[in-house]
Protein backbone atom coordinates (compact mmCIF):
# COMPACT_ATOMS: atom_id res chain seq x y z
CA UNK A 1 0.00 0.00 0.00
CA UNK A 2 1.44 3.38 -1.01
CA UNK A 3 1.39 6.58 1.04
CA UNK A 4 -1.04 8.07 -1.48
CA UNK A 5 -3.61 5.36 -0.74
CA UNK A 6 -3.48 5.83 3.04
CA UNK A 7 -5.97 7.91 4.96
CA UNK A 8 -4.47 10.99 6.67
CA UNK A 9 -4.63 9.23 10.05
CA UNK A 10 -2.98 6.06 8.73
CA UNK A 11 -0.32 8.21 7.07
CA UNK A 12 0.47 9.91 10.39
CA UNK A 13 0.71 6.64 12.32
CA UNK A 14 2.73 5.08 9.52
CA UNK A 15 5.30 7.85 9.94
CA UNK A 16 5.64 7.37 13.69
CA UNK A 17 5.58 3.55 13.68
CA UNK A 18 9.37 3.01 13.94
CA UNK A 19 9.59 5.00 17.20
CA UNK A 20 6.08 4.40 18.53
CA UNK A 21 6.96 1.78 21.15
CA UNK A 22 9.98 3.69 22.43
CA UNK A 23 8.05 6.93 22.68
CA UNK A 24 4.84 5.72 24.30
CA UNK A 25 5.95 2.47 25.91
CA UNK A 26 8.08 4.28 28.48
CA UNK A 27 5.20 6.38 29.81
CA UNK A 28 3.80 5.16 33.12
CA UNK A 29 0.35 6.66 32.51
CA UNK A 30 0.02 4.63 29.30
CA UNK A 31 1.07 1.46 31.13
CA UNK A 32 -1.47 2.09 33.88
CA UNK A 33 -4.32 2.54 31.40
CA UNK A 34 -3.18 -0.60 29.54
CA UNK A 35 -3.35 -2.64 32.74
CA UNK A 36 -6.96 -1.60 33.28
CA UNK A 37 -7.97 -2.56 29.75
CA UNK A 38 -6.12 -5.87 29.80
CA UNK A 39 -7.73 -6.89 33.07
CA UNK A 40 -11.16 -6.33 31.50
CA UNK A 41 -10.22 -8.29 28.38
CA UNK A 42 -9.08 -11.30 30.39
CA UNK A 43 -12.34 -11.24 32.34
CA UNK A 44 -14.50 -11.36 29.22
CA UNK A 45 -12.71 -13.33 26.50
CA UNK A 46 -13.04 -17.13 26.57
CA UNK A 47 -9.73 -18.87 27.37
CA UNK A 48 -7.71 -19.73 24.25
CA UNK A 49 -10.24 -17.84 22.13
CA UNK A 50 -9.73 -16.50 18.60
CA UNK A 51 -10.08 -12.71 18.89
CA UNK A 52 -9.81 -9.71 16.60
CA UNK A 53 -8.02 -6.47 17.41
CA UNK A 54 -9.16 -3.37 15.52
CA UNK A 55 -6.49 -0.69 15.18
CA UNK A 56 -3.87 -2.75 17.00
CA UNK A 57 -0.86 -0.62 16.07
CA UNK A 58 2.46 -2.26 16.86
CA UNK A 59 0.78 -5.19 18.61
CA UNK A 60 1.56 -4.63 22.29
CA UNK A 61 -1.88 -5.74 23.51
CA UNK A 62 -2.12 -8.51 20.92
CA UNK A 63 1.21 -9.92 22.13
CA UNK A 64 -0.04 -9.79 25.73
CA UNK A 65 -3.03 -11.94 24.78
CA UNK A 66 -1.10 -14.25 22.45
CA UNK A 67 1.36 -15.01 25.24
CA UNK A 68 -1.62 -16.15 27.31
CA UNK A 69 -2.87 -18.63 24.74
CA UNK A 70 -5.19 -16.49 22.62
CA UNK A 71 -5.13 -16.62 18.83
CA UNK A 72 -5.12 -12.93 17.88
CA UNK A 73 -5.83 -11.45 14.47
CA UNK A 74 -4.60 -7.85 14.56
CA UNK A 75 -5.80 -5.31 12.03
CA UNK A 76 -4.57 -1.77 11.49
CA UNK A 77 -4.71 0.86 8.76
CA UNK A 78 -0.95 1.53 8.90
CA UNK A 79 1.24 -0.89 6.91
CA UNK A 80 4.31 0.10 8.95
CA UNK A 81 2.49 -0.64 12.20
CA UNK A 82 1.27 -3.99 10.86
CA UNK A 83 4.80 -4.92 9.76
CA UNK A 84 6.11 -4.39 13.30
CA UNK A 85 3.13 -6.21 14.84
CA UNK A 86 3.54 -9.16 12.47
CA UNK A 87 7.16 -9.62 13.55
CA UNK A 88 6.05 -9.80 17.18
CA UNK A 89 3.02 -12.02 16.64
CA UNK A 90 4.22 -14.61 14.12
CA UNK A 91 6.40 -16.50 16.63
CA UNK A 92 3.35 -16.69 18.92
CA UNK A 93 1.06 -18.20 16.30
CA UNK A 94 -0.97 -15.02 15.77
CA UNK A 95 -1.21 -12.73 12.74
CA UNK A 96 -1.63 -9.15 11.54
CA UNK A 97 -3.26 -7.65 8.45
CA UNK A 98 -3.61 -4.18 6.95
CA UNK A 99 -7.30 -3.38 7.38
CA UNK A 100 -8.68 0.06 8.23
CA UNK A 101 -11.58 0.45 10.62
CA UNK A 102 -13.68 1.81 7.76
CA UNK A 103 -13.11 -1.47 5.90
CA UNK A 104 -14.58 -3.84 8.51
CA UNK A 105 -17.63 -4.66 6.38
CA UNK A 106 -15.51 -5.54 3.36
CA UNK A 107 -13.10 -7.50 5.54
CA UNK A 108 -15.99 -9.47 7.02
CA UNK A 109 -17.34 -10.26 3.55
CA UNK A 110 -13.93 -11.52 2.43
CA UNK A 111 -13.59 -13.77 5.47
CA UNK A 112 -17.09 -15.12 4.97
CA UNK A 113 -16.42 -15.83 1.29
CA UNK A 114 -13.22 -17.65 2.25
CA UNK A 115 -15.10 -19.84 4.73
CA UNK A 116 -13.31 -18.43 7.77
CA UNK A 117 -14.94 -19.20 11.13
CA UNK A 118 -16.63 -16.58 13.29
CA UNK A 119 -14.51 -15.06 16.04
CA UNK A 120 -14.85 -15.36 19.82
CA UNK A 121 -14.41 -11.67 20.53
CA UNK A 122 -13.02 -8.33 19.39
CA UNK A 123 -11.30 -5.41 21.03
CA UNK A 124 -9.79 -2.04 20.30
CA UNK A 125 -7.54 -0.05 22.63
CA UNK A 126 -6.37 3.56 22.81
CA UNK A 127 -9.02 5.02 20.53
CA UNK A 128 -8.21 4.07 16.92
CA UNK A 129 -11.97 4.13 16.28
CA UNK A 130 -11.92 7.86 16.98
CA UNK A 131 -10.24 8.16 13.59
CA UNK A 132 -13.33 6.59 11.97
CA UNK A 133 -16.29 8.83 11.20
CA UNK A 134 -18.78 6.13 10.17
CA UNK A 135 -19.04 4.00 13.30
CA UNK A 136 -22.07 2.10 12.01
CA UNK A 137 -19.91 0.52 9.30
CA UNK A 138 -17.61 -0.78 12.04
CA UNK A 139 -20.58 -2.16 13.97
CA UNK A 140 -21.94 -3.95 10.90
CA UNK A 141 -18.56 -5.43 10.12
CA UNK A 142 -18.04 -6.67 13.67
CA UNK A 143 -21.55 -8.13 13.69
CA UNK A 144 -20.60 -10.27 10.68
CA UNK A 145 -17.27 -11.29 12.21
CA UNK A 146 -18.35 -12.33 15.71
CA UNK A 147 -20.25 -15.31 17.05
CA UNK A 148 -23.64 -14.63 18.67
CA UNK A 149 -22.98 -13.83 22.31
CA UNK A 150 -19.37 -12.76 21.65
CA UNK A 151 -18.13 -9.57 23.29
CA UNK A 152 -16.63 -6.48 21.62
CA UNK A 153 -14.49 -4.45 24.04
CA UNK A 154 -13.96 -1.06 22.41
CA UNK A 155 -11.89 1.72 24.00
CA UNK A 156 -12.58 5.22 22.69
CA UNK A 157 -11.77 8.71 23.92
CA UNK A 158 -14.05 9.98 26.65
CA UNK A 159 -16.01 13.07 25.72
CA UNK A 160 -15.62 14.81 29.09
CA UNK A 161 -12.18 14.34 30.65
CA UNK A 162 -11.57 16.62 33.68
CA UNK A 163 -7.98 15.35 33.93
CA UNK A 164 -7.23 16.56 30.42
CA UNK A 165 -8.93 19.88 31.07
CA UNK A 166 -6.69 20.41 34.10
CA UNK A 167 -3.47 19.30 32.42
CA UNK A 168 -4.03 21.31 29.26
CA UNK A 169 -5.01 24.41 31.24
CA UNK A 170 -1.85 24.13 33.35
CA UNK A 171 0.15 23.75 30.14
CA UNK A 172 -1.52 26.94 28.84
CA UNK A 173 -3.26 25.20 25.97
CA UNK A 174 -6.90 26.17 26.63
CA UNK A 175 -8.05 25.21 23.13
CA UNK A 176 -7.07 21.59 23.85
CA UNK A 177 -8.74 21.65 27.26
CA UNK A 178 -12.25 21.62 25.79
CA UNK A 179 -11.72 19.96 22.42
CA UNK A 180 -13.65 16.82 23.41
CA UNK A 181 -16.90 18.75 23.55
CA UNK A 182 -16.72 19.33 19.81
CA UNK A 183 -18.82 17.31 17.42
CA UNK A 184 -17.84 16.44 13.90
CA UNK A 185 -14.29 16.43 12.60
CA UNK A 186 -11.68 17.81 15.02
CA UNK A 187 -8.15 18.61 13.79
CA UNK A 188 -5.32 16.49 15.20
CA UNK A 189 -1.61 16.29 14.51
CA UNK A 190 1.00 13.55 14.93
CA UNK A 191 4.50 13.22 13.48
CA UNK A 192 3.99 16.62 11.78
CA UNK A 193 1.03 15.21 9.86
CA UNK A 194 -2.53 16.49 10.08
CA UNK A 195 -5.62 14.31 10.32
CA UNK A 196 -9.05 14.36 11.94
CA UNK A 197 -10.59 12.70 14.96
CA UNK A 198 -14.25 12.30 15.95
CA UNK A 199 -15.35 12.31 19.58
CA UNK A 200 -18.16 9.75 19.56
CA UNK A 201 -20.49 10.02 22.55
CA UNK A 202 -21.98 7.08 24.43
CA UNK A 203 -25.47 7.69 23.05
CA UNK A 204 -24.12 7.79 19.49
CA UNK A 205 -22.25 4.52 19.97
CA UNK A 206 -25.26 2.82 21.55
CA UNK A 207 -27.47 3.90 18.64
CA UNK A 208 -25.04 2.80 15.92
CA UNK A 209 -24.35 -0.61 17.52
CA UNK A 210 -27.88 -1.26 18.80
CA UNK A 211 -29.21 -3.31 15.86
CA UNK A 212 -26.56 -5.99 16.41
CA UNK A 213 -25.11 -5.41 19.88
CA UNK A 214 -26.23 -4.69 23.42
CA UNK A 215 -24.17 -2.18 25.41
CA UNK A 216 -23.62 -4.02 28.70
CA UNK A 217 -21.40 -1.60 30.58
CA UNK A 218 -18.94 1.27 30.40
CA UNK A 219 -15.59 1.33 32.20
CA UNK A 220 -13.64 4.53 32.72
CA UNK A 221 -10.01 4.14 31.69
CA UNK A 222 -7.97 6.98 33.15
CA UNK A 223 -10.48 8.71 35.42
CA UNK A 224 -7.77 9.83 37.84
CA UNK A 225 -4.80 8.40 35.91
CA UNK A 226 -4.03 11.35 33.64
CA UNK A 227 -3.80 11.40 29.84
CA UNK A 228 -0.47 11.30 28.03
CA UNK A 229 -0.44 15.11 28.01
CA UNK A 230 0.74 14.82 31.64
CA UNK A 231 3.90 13.04 30.51
CA UNK A 232 6.73 12.93 31.31
CA UNK A 233 5.87 14.62 34.62
CA UNK A 234 3.55 11.93 35.96
CA UNK A 235 6.09 9.16 35.23
CA UNK A 236 8.41 10.87 37.72
CA UNK A 237 5.83 10.44 40.49
CA UNK A 238 5.13 6.67 40.71
CA UNK A 239 3.58 6.78 44.19
CA UNK A 240 1.06 9.42 43.12
CA UNK A 241 0.26 7.44 39.98
CA UNK A 242 -0.23 4.27 42.03
CA UNK A 243 -2.81 6.06 44.19
CA UNK A 244 -4.56 7.30 41.05
CA UNK A 245 -4.63 3.77 39.66
CA UNK A 246 -6.19 2.48 42.90
CA UNK A 247 -8.86 5.18 42.68
CA UNK A 248 -9.61 4.19 39.10
CA UNK A 249 -10.12 0.54 40.02
CA UNK A 250 -12.68 1.57 42.62
CA UNK A 251 -14.50 4.21 40.58
CA UNK A 252 -14.14 3.02 36.97
CA UNK A 253 -17.82 2.11 36.64
CA UNK A 254 -19.50 4.91 38.56
CA UNK A 255 -17.34 7.63 36.98
CA UNK A 256 -16.89 6.00 33.58
CA UNK A 257 -18.05 9.08 31.65
CA UNK A 258 -15.11 11.11 32.99
CA UNK A 259 -12.32 8.82 31.80
CA UNK A 260 -9.53 9.83 29.46
CA UNK A 261 -10.79 6.75 27.61
CA UNK A 262 -13.99 4.76 28.02
CA UNK A 263 -14.18 1.01 27.48
CA UNK A 264 -17.55 0.10 25.94
CA UNK A 265 -18.49 -3.54 26.46
CA UNK A 266 -20.84 -4.63 23.68
CA UNK A 267 -22.40 -8.10 23.44
CA UNK A 268 -23.31 -9.53 20.02
CA UNK A 269 -27.02 -10.25 19.90
CA UNK A 270 -28.20 -13.67 18.80
CA UNK A 271 -30.77 -11.97 16.58
CA UNK A 272 -31.22 -8.85 14.48
CA UNK A 273 -34.24 -6.58 14.44
CA UNK A 274 -36.80 -6.75 11.62
CA UNK A 275 -35.62 -3.35 10.44
CA UNK A 276 -32.06 -4.59 10.14
CA UNK A 277 -33.14 -7.71 8.24
CA UNK A 278 -35.20 -5.52 5.90
CA UNK A 279 -32.27 -3.15 5.28
CA UNK A 280 -29.97 -6.12 4.66
CA UNK A 281 -32.37 -7.55 2.04
CA UNK A 282 -32.63 -4.15 0.36
CA UNK A 283 -28.85 -3.83 0.22
CA UNK A 284 -28.56 -7.33 -1.25
CA UNK A 285 -31.10 -6.71 -4.01
CA UNK A 286 -29.60 -3.30 -4.83
CA UNK A 287 -26.20 -4.94 -5.32
CA UNK A 288 -27.49 -7.89 -7.33
CA UNK A 289 -30.30 -6.57 -9.49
Amino acid sequence: MTDASLSPAAFAFDAIAPIFDDRFGAWASVAAQRRAVRAALLQQFPPMGHVLEVGGGTGEDAVFLAERGFNVLLTDASPAMVHIARQKLSPLGSSAQVVAGEEMERFAEERRAAGEPLLDGAFSNFAPLNCVQDIRSVAKGLASLLKPGAVAMLVLFGTCCPAEMLVETLRRRPRNAFRRFRRGATPARLAKRNFEVFYHGASDLRREFQPWFELERKIGIGVAVPPSAAEPWISRHPRLLAHMETFDRAMASSLSSFGDHVLYQFRRRAWASHAVMRDTRIEYFEKNR
